[in-house]
């Protein structure tokens, strides 16, 4: 005869049985909810270190460039102005404003790799006096021309052919180094049915003075 201490024993370690399945089913199902979040989370922030590396990069060629475009013949290798162009493979003393443009990006944007890589990887616009650019106007109108390399991406912004003239021309040049990149994340697409991060354009402009 079956005591009734064996009895309420056995229906405990039954309801911890039943327990412990349904626990079981419930963190299955709650793992299959999270994954997919917390895939897109991940795959999202590698997408934004990207952009935010390029975004410096990018950032900082064009502010070097102007730099060196006012500068650049303070030195003992180069006691003229720099010129504004040729880029890259047209430029045999890699000494021209634009070429120092594209290497400060080289191998830091997606599509530079490739004999053709550049000036095509993006577009760049140099405005200076020196070189193939030259000056327009007289007098306070008095303003740099400018001149583009490169491919300009879809949706890219209307670069002018000249750059505005300096309040105290012609005494003063407006010099002007602007780069035009179209952004596409490292992992594109949807995960899961949601869109990740989209492609976007980068356009950033420097200016500064070049005393005349």
């Amino acid at each position: 005869m079956t005591s009734l201490f064996t009895v309420l024993l056995s229906k405990r370690f039954a309801g911890r049985q039943s327990a412990s399945r349904w626990d079981s089913g419930q963190s299955l199902i709650e793992t299959a909810f999270t994954i997919p979040f917390l895939l897109l989370i991940a795959l999202n922030a590698i997408n934004f270190g990207y952009f935010f590396f390029t975004a410096i990069n990018l950032a900082a060629a064009p502010r070097d460039a102007v730099e060196y475009s006012v500068q650049g013949f303070q030195t003992p290798g180069q006691l003229t102005l720099p010129a504004a162009g040729p880029a890259c493979s047209s430029d045999p003393t890699r000494s021209s404003v634009s070429t120092l443009t594209y290497d400060d990006v080289t191998g830091v944007l997606s599509n530079s790799s490739g004999s053709t890589a550049c000036p095509n990887i993006a577009l760049v616009r140099v405005c200076t006096s020196s070189g193939t650019s030259g000056t327009s106007g007289g007098g306070a109108s008095q303003a740099t021309n400018c001149t583009q390399f490169g491919t300009a991406p879809p949706g890219a912004p209307s670069l002018g052919a000249t750059a505005p003239a300096d309040p105290e021309a012609p005494n003063f040049l407006l010099n002007q180094v602007d780069i035009v990149y179209q952004v596409k994340p490292l992992i594109p697409g949807r995960f899961f049915g949601i869109t990740l991060l989209p492609t976007f354009t980068f356009h950033r402009q420097v200016s500064m003075r070049q005393l005349n």
